[in-house]
């Protein structure tokens, strides 16, 4: 099957954008903003919580961040109005942090605020690692203004991310927040982890530091490895789903698990099911040609499971 996914994916660039579309369908919530909300309103029965991502990155120009500024307030004037249990997440390169940093940050600052006011917390999305220290400056620098409704993104496969745990805390105490995943970016040999089994064991140690410290830690992944081990250390430092500890509104007992939108929903429901808190990131926007195609280059995986899905359709639950 690993073989097939390969072979599916050096081809896929040859193949009609409907194609495309069909692979995305599964991975994207759509187009629009109502999309996502439609999207979230079916998946809400199941138990789960979101965060919702508008698709783009790396702008070549400040007025494209206007854009994000602009979409990223109706989202939260779209989730206030349809009471959904949403957060969102946001790219800082799609806010200019690569152009100008300073104007990335004010726009930030500025959804974020808006987001206090109605108890939506704002996840900082962790990009390659030209843009890692600048974005966790983004949220030191914001929550220096009492904002605490914001955290970061960090990714198990780099060899720094111990320390950034570290430098965190210390600064932000029990109060540090973070979502921690494998990561997706291939980055150098030099400064992090390549092998599938090194990965894992990196973002399992990473989480323990998280919870040994006393933050909020978001477990992003869909490996078995990764939420077994999880599983054992919320046992161990003392956290399960009847903890009465809830950090902010719309969030757990000190901990999540969160899933990409139409991946591992089986596991995800077990989850909810045993009473843990369950979050879907869920993307939407025009740039879902883009995302598609990444998500298979990422994942040759996703590529036999999408083959599934037109044979067995009714295995597509996400």
């Amino acid at each position: 099957m690993a073989l097939l996914g390969r072979l599916i994916v050096a081809t896929m660039p040859l193949a009609p954008k409907f194609i495309i579309r069909m692979v995305a369908s599964r991975y994207v919530a759509g187009s629009k903003l109502e999309d996502a909300i439609s999207t979230m309103e079916k998946l809400s029965s199941e138990g789960a919580c979101f965060t919702v991502d508008v698709l783009g990155e790396e702008i070549t120009s400040l007025e494209e961040a206007d854009f994000f500024l602009e979409e990223y307030s109706s989202l939260i004037d779209s989730i206030v109005k349809t009471k959904i249990d949403a957060h969102i997440s946001v790219k800082p390169t799609a806010f200019g942090l690569l152009i100008d940093q300073e104007s990335a940050y004010d726009k930030i600052l500025h959804i974020t605020r808006k987001a206090s006011e109605n108890n939506i917390f704002v996840r900082l999305d962790m990009e390659d690692s030209r843009v890692t220290d600048s974005t966790i400056d983004i949220m030191t620098r914001i929550r220096s203004h009492g904002l605490a409704n914001i955290g970061v993104v960090l990714q198990g496969r780099l060899f720094r991310t111990i320390s950034d745990i570290e430098r965190i805390c210390d600064r932000l105490g029990d109060d540090a927040d973070f979502r921690i995943c494998k990561g997706i970016y291939l980055e150098p040999e030099g400064i992090a982890h390549t092998g599938y089994n090194d990965i894992v064991n990196a973002t399992n140690t990473a989480i323990e530091a998280m919870l040994d410290r006393g933050a909020y830690t978001a477990i992003a992944s869909h490996d078995y490895p990764v939420i077994e081990k999880s599983l054992k250390l919320l046992e161990k430092y003392g956290l399960s789903p009847n903890d009465k500890k809830i950090t902010s509104p719309g969030k757990g007992p000190g901990y999540e698990f969160q899933f990409l939108l139409g991946v591992r929903g089986d596991l995800r429901r077990k989850l909810s099911g045993d009473g843990h808190l369950t979050r879907i990131y869920v993307p939407y926007g025009k740039q879902w040609y883009e995302y598609g195609i990444r998500r298979l280059n990422e994942n040759p995986e996703v590529a036999t499971h999408v083959v599934k899905a037109l044979l067995m359709p009714w295995t597509n639950r996400r």
